[in-house]
């Protein structure tokens, strides 16, 4: 089946209101029903370039998606590892990590949330423009990194401060010193994440997915080479006093905003591959007022989501040193699944969502949101299962490289596991966001994540003063998982009321189906763990349990769902059947 996506609505019940019955489950089979998509034909000769053409599918676009957002994600788990090889888990690698998320933070403030939710849906409605939308995509380029460029050399002058905000000196496991340092060699990642978020938009408003999926697979491949350097050059990175021209220190700071620098310039030949040549337009265009109002609401929710990250950040640091890095980490690996499915099937979604907003077609659009939620289901909730059972198993056993130690990697694992009840309602808040962004409607996120954040601060200042310093960061990683529960719940109920019928019966169906398969997934992969001998030892039982645990645990509730014939699944067992057909035809 080449058709997961849905035009839900046979001739004879479309109308002007949202029907009374759910048409999933009329007398059409599901295959033929609600599978079908059905691309529009470009506008103009900018969304007509190199695009992926009025016939490809949603299940194509987000497939090539799925296969280069797995390779990133392998590619940039692998990074990770290699650092936490070189630096080991403790105060550097802390200290990197707060260091390497600010020029995202303040790039978010600046720009980033808006690129990421708004743009598409502003640039698709501009292709009905008589030029194509060339000129709005010239104005917006030119405004973007005008804000880019001055925020940059704001960011960079005043790096102390923001040390100073998001790592407790307090704490004797804190390194603000080092904190700073690498502040100054990797905020000018500001400017290249701009560009790059910016090139992105305009090609997935085009419909061309490939370039900006496969672009962060340069960034990583530079990162990777840039700690291989590190290793081998000669001494220790000093911390007391932190030194500037210290070469492990430039090597690490320049070589990872170098990776940046790559992924961003590495879209400028697909750009104009399409077509689409940049010049510098100055002067107003009245939908930059409308992008204004969009751009306010979505500063407001960065800012919010970043108060909450803050709160986070000082909590963590307060705690024993490893904390800020195990919690990183485990995010990395509870995000890796989202990364690769629910990215793609988003990123693709984003443009028809888009659309079918613009159009009033509410049909099209909750019938996109209908189908993703519960493919969402049906993929994370295993994932979820399984993450819970070898969550210390994958800390152990590839946390132990190098100098990361025993305790860390555990500690790191338990993290992971903890993390897991967060998958799905984490993909169902992303989810969420992006519907209300095709509708133009950046107002209703800030007030959900205000929600969210208001819930999460109380719980994790507790953290902070019932758990002790070794284990704040499970109690962290839990409050974040119920913030996502408070989210996805609040956003469910905030879109029935903007739209209706939201076919909840048939999600609650398969949320409980399941859930039921799930629960027998991990009680085969407990029961496997338990038959591993504990005389192998810690770290090769670790190693035996991985495997095992993991594809058992997978392997159940897979199975299960595919021999329950459950339609939302069925894309999966057709492609997995396409793929051993080719294998055999080899």
């Amino acid at each position: 089946m080449d058709n997961e996506a849905t035009v839900f609505l046979p001739s004879e019940l479309r109308g002007p209101h949202w029907p009374t019955r759910d048409p999933d489950v009329s007398r059409r089979a599901y295959d033929e029903f609600a599978g079908q998509i059905v691309a529009r034909p470009p506008a103009s000769p900018v969304s007509a370039g190199r695009g992926e053409g009025a016939g490809s599918s949603l299940a194509r676009s987000s497939g090539r998606m799925a296969v280069a957002s797995a390779v990133s994600r392998v590619t940039g788990f692998v990074a990770k590892l290699l650092l936490a090889a070189v630096v080991g888990t403790g105060v550097v690698n802390d200290s990197f990590t707060v260091a390497n998320t600010l020029p995202n933070i303040v790039f978010e403030l600046l720009f980033g949330g808006v690129l990421a939710s708004v743009v598409v849906p502003l640039l698709v409605r501009s292709h009905d423009d008589p030029d194509g939308g060339r000129a709005y995509t010239q104005r917006l380029i030119t405004m973007a990194l005008v804000l880019l460029a001055v925020g940059t050399a704001v960011a960079v002058a005043i790096a102390p401060l923001f040390t100073a905000l998001y790592v407790d000196k307090s704490s004797e496991t804190a390194n603000s010193g080092l904190t700073t340092a690498l502040a100054y060699l990797l905020l000018p990642q500001i400017l290249f994440y701009g560009l790059f978020a910016l090139l992105s938009a305009i090609l997935n408003a085009q419909n061309v997915f490939g370039p900006p999926a496969w672009a962060p697979v340069l960034n990583n491949v530079v990162v990777t080479g840039t700690l291989v350097v590190f290793a081998f050059v000669p001494g220790e990175l000093t911390l007391d006093p932190v030194r500037m021209s210290d070469p492990k220190l430039l090597v690490l700071g320049l070589g990872t905003t170098l990776g940046i620098v790559a992924q961003a310039v590495v879209l400028i030949p697909a750009l104009l591959r399409t077509g689409f040549r940049f010049r510098w337009r100055w002067g107003f265009d009245p939908r930059i007022k409308e992008f204004g109002g969009l751009a306010a609401w979505i500063l407001g929710y960065v800012v919010v989501s970043h108060v909450g990250f803050v709160i986070t950040t000082r909590v963590l640091t307060g705690g024993n040193s490893g904390g800020v890095t195990a919690y990183s980490y485990a995010s990395l690996l509870f995000q890796l699944p989202y990364g690769i499915l629910g990215v793609s099937l988003l990123t693709a979604l984003m443009p028809r969502m888009s659309r079918a907003a613009a159009d009033g077609d509410t049909v099209s659009l909750v019938g996109d949101l209908s189908l993703a939620s519960r493919m969402s289901t049906v993929l994370f909730v295993p994932i979820s299962a399984v993450l819970a059972v070898v969550g210390t198993p994958i800390g152990i056993a590839i946390f132990t490289w190098g100098r990361g130690t025993l305790d860390d990697a555990e500690r790191l694992g338990q993290t992971l596991a903890v993390s897991a009840v967060g998958l799905l309602p984490f993909a169902l808040v992303m989810l969420q966001l992006r519907v209300f962004y095709a509708m133009k409607d950046a107002r209703t996120p800030t007030l959900i994540m205000l929600v969210m954040t208001a819930v999460k601060i109380p719980l994790l200042l507790l953290c902070r003063g019932l758990l002790d310093g070794e284990h704040v960061v499970y109690g962290v990683m839990l409050v974040n998982g119920a913030g996502f529960v408070v989210g996805a719940v609040l956003g469910q109920v905030w879109l029935w009321v903007r739209l209706g019928h939201l076919r909840s019966k048939r999600s609650l169906r398969v949320g409980l189906i399941t859930l039921s398969v799930s629960g027998l997934g991990v009680v085969a992969a407990v029961l496997a763990g338990r038959a591993v001998p504990a005389s192998l030892g810690v770290i090769p039982g670790a190693w035996v349990k991985l495997p095992v645990q993991g594809l058992l645990g997978m392997a159940v509730p897979f199975g299960l769902l595919a021999l329950l014939k459950l339609p939302e699944f069925t894309p999966v067992t057709r492609r997995v059947t396409a793929l051993r057909r080719r294998l055999v035809a080899r």
